[in-house]
């Protein structure tokens, strides 16, 4: 997201696993209206579940987000196996 760190809940993975799916999903049918608004959901879901960690800390990410302004071959480049988010 190119916006700093934020720490997710567990409890709020399953709700990004589905949104993660849909993003998937659009970029499978090469739909870019769909992924844009599927990035753009995934993201700010991420926003609002987040909690901000300080700008000094270094944490190991275990999900790293891309841009919001991602094509989507640059976000395909970015999937593994288990998408974005994993389970």
């Amino acid at each position: 997201m190119g916006e700093g760190q934020l720490n997710v809940a567990d409890t709020d993975l399953n709700a990004l696993n589905a949104l993660d799916s849909e993003l998937e999903a659009a970029i499978e049918a090469g739909d870019d209206e769909r992924f844009r608004k599927a990035l753009h959901n995934l993201l700010d879901n991420v926003r609002q579940v987040g909690t901000p960690l300080p700008a000094d800390s270094l944490e190991p990410s275990e999900l790293i987000l891309p841009p919001a302004d991602s094509d989507m071959e640059e976000v395909r480049a970015m999937l593994g196996d288990e998408g974005l988010i994993p389970d």
